[in-house]
């Protein structure tokens, strides 16, 4: 029996063109630090140039030893990766992501009718992409299936963030010279471990992309781009 999963307020966002990174460092009191809690979304050519990657990233930071060791999926959380292939900013395919005991297992892409868009999710069982072992720190599971390749587990936290240079930015002590480039930046999350989905599928999956998809932000028109987000819900 499918379950439903209600959004938790936290979402990363963006289009998909050659690359796309959403970043949620700092989330709010009500998400922050908990199992639902995402840091960071990936989206961008695979490749193959007929594959797309989509990668978020949980729970970040975990630190190096025993946080990252005993980090685990929640199994009352959904990880959604949402795609608008129409240009209207609404979900049309949805890839769900659940785990269970050591497996995470993939739905999807799977059609969300108009009255199904928004907050609330419901599992479509019939429609399993495939699942895979449940990586750690010391095996790491990767499971291909024809055409789409398929990770859950933890790995080095890509996202770099100079944090001890915004804080000067931010407060004027170095403005306006700005951040530091190259050796002289460091990255606050260089030592931080994060819990990890990754798919890479063939892009035709995702249906045909809009041409349009940024026409409204006016200096930008990308052709052939997707919307694509990711949201994490909580069963109830």
């Amino acid at each position: 029996m499918s379950k439903i999963y209600s959004l938790i307020p936290i979402l990363s966002l963006g289009v998909l063109w050659v690359l796309l990174s959403g970043s949620e460092q700092g989330d709010g009191p009500s998400v922050a630090y908990t199992s639902a809690d995402i840091a960071d979304f990936y989206a961008f050519r695979g490749a193959q140039a007929d594959k797309t990657v989509f990668v978020v990233t949980l729970q970040s930071p975990l630190s190096v030893g025993t946080v990252s060791q005993e980090a685990r999926f929640d199994p009352d959380v959904m990880i959604e990766f949402n795609i608008d292939n129409d240009g209207d900013f609404k979900e049309d395919l949805v890839i769900q992501a659940i785990p269970r005991d050591s497996l995470m297992y993939f739905f999807g892409p799977s059609a969300v009718a108009p009255e199904n868009q928004g907050i609330s999710s419901e599992i479509n069982v019939n429609d399993l992409m495939g699942s895979v072992q449940i990586s750690d720190l010391e095996q790491t599971f990767i499971a291909p299936l024809d055409s789409i390749s398929l990770f859950a587990g933890p790995r080095r936290d890509p996202f770099f963030f100079d944090q001890e240079r915004f804080s000067l930015i931010q407060n004027g002590t170095v403005a306006p010279e700005g951040f530091n480039s190259g050796v002289e930046a460091v990255d606050a999350f260089a030592q931080s471990n994060v819990l990890t989905v990754a798919i890479t599928l063939p892009t035709e999956l995702l249906g045909v992309a809009p041409s349009h998809a940024l026409n409204d932000y006016g200096d930008f028109n990308l052709p052939n781009a997707y919307n694509v987000w990711v949201s994490t819900k909580r069963k109830y």
